[in-house]
């Protein structure tokens, strides 16, 4: 069985099941999955974890994203991006300076924003998604959601239409799991009292991997009819590289294959967690637990 993760590149008009089922039907097995969903009409990166890849979905979601689009102020939609409806148009009368636009953005970074999800998601509210009560046009209060922003920034001129009076900015965001982009445009018109959309958007990083390392479904498709699909498919260790790794002795490992804890001087390393590996394959992520003075084992990924 295959085990690792491919770094895929989904093109906009696709959903990130849609990928999951060509993947399953390119790779012919059923344990595949993803790790941070992507909008139809949002393109990038996404990751896709393959046989014991599928146990480490959290540890690369966890590991931030980078998002590159744009935002364009005059008008919103019902869905925050241009796939929805207009529902309010506002003139722009005077562009934006530099100065006004970078002050804004930057008001967005925090460790702990709030935002409240747009309607058009798959968050559930009383077992029910909030995109099936948009659709209803039924009313439902919206949990708030905490999200971490670490830069948000603009990365070229922005462009102002002076017949439209619409202005639109080009931005790159670096953020953590969870964040709703689209909302990130929503709210930063409302700062200035002007409707705001998402009107574009690209994943450039995920769960380590950048654009560049990308593949399409195509190259995945090839690769299996050459018999080389290690040519498009990480080791799980890819979502593991941002803790420091212990060979382990023979000794050790039958410990570990029993799920026993090991002492920090046994392992000799100060860090919180760290990936156990032995004969240089990777068995499990151990964490150090204060209250029993011990490392115990966060999750196994092989006992064999």
């Amino acid at each position: 069985m295959l085990n690792g993760i491919v770094p895929l590149f989904k093109e906009k008009g696709m959903t990130s099941f849609d990928c999951i089922r060509k993947m399953r039907g390119i790779l012919k097995m059923k344990k595949i999955g993803h790790s941070g969903t992507l909008d139809p009409n949002v393109d990038g990166v996404l990751p896709i974890c393959i046989g014991k890849g599928t146990k480490v979905v959290d540890y690369l979601m966890s590991s931030g994203k980078v998002y590159r689009g744009s935002i364009t102020l005059g008008f919103s939609t019902t869905t925050e991006d241009l796939d929805g409806d207009v529902v309010e148009r506002k003139s722009l009368k005077k562009k934006l300076s530099d100065e006004k636009i970078n002050e804004l953005l930057n008001s967005f970074v925090s460790d702990d924003l709030i935002q409240i999800p747009p309607m058009y998601s798959a968050i559930k509210v009383n077992g029910k998604r909030l995109y099936e009560y948009a659709r209803n046009n039924e009313k439902v209060e919206r949990p708030e959601h905490h999200v971490q922003i670490n830069y948000f920034k603009q990365i070229k001129d922005s462009f102002y239409d002076s017949t439209k009076h619409e202005q639109t900015i080009y931005f790159e965001v670096g953020c953590g799991k969870g964040t709703y982009v689209r909302t990130l445009a929503v709210d930063f018109g409302k700062k200035i009292g002007i409707p705001a959309v998402m009107s574009n958007l690209t994943r450039i990083k995920s769960g380590n991997f950048t654009i560049d390392q990308t593949v399409k479904l195509s190259d995945v498709e090839d690769a299996m009819h050459k018999d080389n699909i290690d040519s498009v498919m990480y080791s799980i260790d890819h979502a593991l590289l941002q803790y420091k790794h212990v060979e382990m002795s023979d000794s050790q490992w039958k410990l570990v294959q029993n799920g026993v804890w090991l002492r920090p001087d046994e392992l000799d390393i100060n860090d919180e967690k760290c990936v156990l590996t032995y004969k240089k394959d990777i068995k499990a992520l151990y964490y150090f637990s204060k209250d029993k003075q011990a490392f115990k084992p966060e999750k196994m990924f092989s006992n064999k």
